[in-house]
């Protein structure tokens, strides 16, 4: 590529991303401030939020229009091993902007996968390199240095790829439909005087003003800072913007935060998030004491030499560790340091490292065994569920993994793999038993947040990301659907009141059932697919190579089969309950109605990209796209290297068993809609009679698999123990030693006053009497006569003079 024509796609990649994830801040700025200015009755804030995210996306688009001009990207060609070498531009490059060389991937230095994907050859040499990309694979470089501390640098800087673009376009279009939606769900803020049903105070319903233009302007803060943390070009970055989402996403769910449930729910929140915010910190501080920087990867080839990223340092150009021996025979992990210096790190470190950043991960995406938050986040208005909770913060987790996939070692992505699978199966089951609209969905987006992480942990990199999109889109879309008939029914949340609502709303249903069919992922192969059936098959092929490449780890396909038919069954439930059948409560379906077109329109856009966003499968634009930043080495697998002897599946593997794979998945999927048309859409089966025979069953998963009682024993309840023995140790000997020393010092203060009224002021007032008398003595020379006191002076005068005259002897 020209240099001329590489920094110009450099430039223009920076200024358009970084105007797209400022305009938010700079709309929270205004809308924050302004809006204690003017009249709550306003839009104003709504209409400034609406277009700067709505901007957002527009230059995001150019963006990635921009990057596929100066690529080799072609929407119907992927690239599943072109990551092996990386041509660089003739000439020097743009001052902060860089070419990426690629990730990498679990590899090994001695041991490597002979496997090649037949379909898609890998490059061997630099000549094919370039062949393959003719382009900048991705653009990096510093806004602003805040420190430099030896050879730790922190800095805000950013890093794009095609993962970068797509996720910019997908939050920011998200986000604007949303905001759109929001206009007319919160329209009941625009009042100064807002009476809150659910809080009850002496004199009936709360009464407060309304806080239109605060929920926007949160939005917008929200908007920034996920798009700061997808920008981010080092984990530190990441890490700030990490904390921030979560200072947003307590101020969304406590919106009401008058109720008792919303701002409990807040706590739970932020409390859960900072555990495993915990672990995020010690693998930061491994990161830290072991490579000396923070920074993804340095692609500039010259500053690659001597200032090497994470990803360089621990991986060479081919994407593989070196590893050694120790003299205890503990295994170690060379690390390649500026100028080729050495260093060795043990390899159980950077396992811990690695499961350290996951923990972080786990608390975000609301993963076994935090997953506890996400459900009571509900209690924030429904934009922001189906914003922050479903399509942005909670992928988060699962994004970070992606793009931190070059450091985890195998075992850690066998833990990630094992987590997602336990998280997925765990929450399908409880939504099965949910009554609560939105919670149904809350449970969904947790079952399908671990599908993401499976699908990483088993290698499947692209599919665990492409899913990650697909959801975004299709749970987005059902959040609001559910937010439109909770608006439609009067804030009536319960399925059971519902029923025969599609008449009333049409539009609510249709888009809701299209949203249904792309998270079951039903299809008609070969005529009509929505976008969900292509990136669970793809998971699932993968769950099912990684199965039989590691005979010991059957779960890890079994366990998303199982899935995928119990998440078929209760989201057509959660449809047949909703808009089909004969009304359950009649005053709430008299009273329903469609929502208007400021909330029906974003349904109707979501619906067109929920179906079709990822239209074409592994052959279609998102995957290509998507597979264009893929690690370096992951189409190829690896064999099994200790000491976990764990293999990665490769492309050609994933592709051998995908047919078969989806034929599973189909058929699994097919008979849990079956089962749900049979139970809630014809009711030939009675859900009453299975409740009555698995009660113990069905009170176990309405408790949640009693997690919250779980935590409230292990946790909750010994706090409260110990800290009845700390307050009483603190009533009984603390308080008691201040008692009686206070007591002792009364004493005292008490013998020193009668010291100090007896003798102090005893001889004071003697002193004081004394020359009092004295004084009175004197007063009878006091006659008031001239002429005696010039006698006086006169006869002291000769007094004075004797004196001296016979001293003078």
């Amino acid at each position: 590529m020209d240099p001329e024509i590489y920094k110009q796609t450099g430039d223009w990649l920076k200024c358009l991303l970084t105007i797209a994830w400022l305009l938010p801040l700079a709309g929270f700025v205004a809308e924050i401030f302004a809006g204690y200015w003017s009249t709550r009755l306003k839009k104003t804030a709504a209409y400034l939020a609406v277009g700067c995210i709505g901007t957002g996306f527009v230059c995001s688009l150019l963006a990635s229009i921009i990057w596929l001009n100066a690529t080799d990207w072609h929407p119907l060609k992927p690239h599943h091993a072109a990551h092996d070498e990386v041509a660089h531009g003739d000439g020097e490059n743009p001052a902060g902007e860089h070419h990426e060389p690629g990730h990498a991937e679990e590899g090994h230095a001695e041991e490597k996968h002979a496997a090649a994907d037949h379909d898609h050859p890998v490059a061997t040499d630099e000549k094919d390199a370039e062949a393959e990309h003719d382009g900048p694979t991705a653009v990096s470089g510093t806004y602003y240095q805040i420190a430099h501390f030896g050879k730790l640098k922190l800095d805000i800087g950013y890093y794009i790829d095609s993962l970068t673009l797509v996720m910019f376009t997908m939050v920011t279009l998200i986000a604007t439909c949303i905001h759109v939606f929001a206009i007319g769900y919160m329209s009941d803020e625009l009042t100064e005087d807002y009476e809150d049903h659910f809080v009850h105070v002496g004199q009936g319903h709360l009464h407060r003003p309304g806080r239109f233009y605060r929920f926007f302007a949160f939005l917008s803060l929200f908007c920034f800072s996920m798009l700061g943390l997808v920008i981010a070009g080092n984990v530190f970055m990441v890490f700030v913007f990490w904390e921030l989402v979560g200072i947003c996403s307590y101020l969304l769910i406590g919106f009401y935060v008058e109720r008792k449930s919303a701002s409990t729910a807040a706590n739970k929140a932020f409390i859960v998030n900072r555990v495993g915010d915990f672990g995020f910190l010690i693998g930061l501080m491994i990161l830290w004491t072991s490579f000396g920087t923070f920074t993804f990867t340095q692609p500039d080839e010259a500053l690659a030499k001597t200032d090497p990223g994470l990803f360089q340092m621990l991986r060479d150009d081919q994407g593989q560790i070196t590893t050694q021996m120790a003299e205890d025979e503990s295994k170690l992990v060379v690390l390649h340091g500026a100028d080729g210096a050495e260093s060795t790190i043990p390899y159980y470190l950077m396992v811990a490292a690695g499961i350290g950043i996951f923990c972080g991960c786990v608390g975000k995406s609301a993963q076994f065994p935090l997953q506890t938050w996400l459900p009571d986040a509900m209690e924030g208005p429904t934009p922001v569920s189906a914003l922050v909770h479903s399509a942005t913060m909670v992928a988060a987790g699962v994004y970070l993994v992606g793009r931190f996939y070059p450091m985890f070692m195998p075992e850690v992505l066998l833990t990630i793999a094992y987590i997602g699978g336990i998280t997925l199966f765990m929450a399908a089951t409880i939504a099965i038993v949910a009554t609560d609209i939105k919670r149904v969905l809350a449970y969904s987006t947790i079952s399908q947040l671990g599908y993401m992480m499976l699908g990483l942990g088993v290698g499947g990199w692209a599919a665990g990301l492409l899913h990650l999109i697909t959801h975004a889109f299709f749970k987005s879309l059902m959040f609001l659907c559910s937010g439109s008939v909770i608006h439609g029914c009067h804030h009536e949340q319960e399925m059971p009141k519902m029923g025969g609502l599609r008449k009333k709303m049409p539009i609510t249903a249709y888009t809701m059932l299209i949203g249904v069919i792309a998270i079951t992922g039903l299809a008609i192969p070969g005529v009509l697919a929505f976008s969900g059936y292509h990136s669970k098959d793809a998971i699932l092929a993968t769950s099912l190579a990684y199965a039989r490449l590691n005979s010991s780890h059957p779960l890890l396909f079994f366990l998303p089969l199982a899935g995928a038919g119990i998440t078929a069954f209760y989201m057509f439930r959660l449809w047949f309950y909703t808009f089909a059948g004969q009304p359950r409560d009649e005053h709430v379906h008299d009273h329903a109605h469609e929502s208007p077109w400021v909330m029906t329109a974003p349904l109707l856009i979501l619906s067109v990209f929920a179906a079709f966003v990822a239209v074409g499968g592994e052959e279609g634009p998102l995957w290509s796209m998507l597979v264009h930043s893929e690690p370096v080495g992951v189409a190829n697998g690896t064999e099994a290297i200790p000491p976990g002897n764990i293999n990665l599946p490769s492309h050609a593997h994933v592709g051998e068993v995908h047919a078969e794979a989806g034929r599973y998945a189909l058929s699994i999927a097919v008979m849990g809609g079956v089962l749900a048309y049979l139970f809630y859409g014809i009711r030939v089966l009675n859900p009453g009679d299975v409740k009555r025979q698995l009660s113990g069953v069905h009170e176990f998963l309405v408790e949640k698999w009693r997690f919250d009682e779980l935590y409230d024993v292990m946790f909750v309840r010994p706090v409260h123990v110990v800290s009845s023995w700390i307050s009483a140790f603190d009533r009984v000997v603390i308080d008691g030693f201040l008692h009686r020393t206070a007591k002792v010092t009364m004493d005292v203060s008490q013998i020193d006053r009668r010291f100090d009224e007896t003798v102090i002021d005893g001889i004071v007032n003697w002193i004081g009497q004394k020359t009092f008398a004295i004084g009175r003595s004197l007063s009878v020379v006091q006659t008031g006569q001239l002429r005696q006191y010039v006698v006086f002076i006169a006869g002291g005068l000769f007094g004075v003079l004797m004196l001296v005259y016979l001293l003078s002897f």
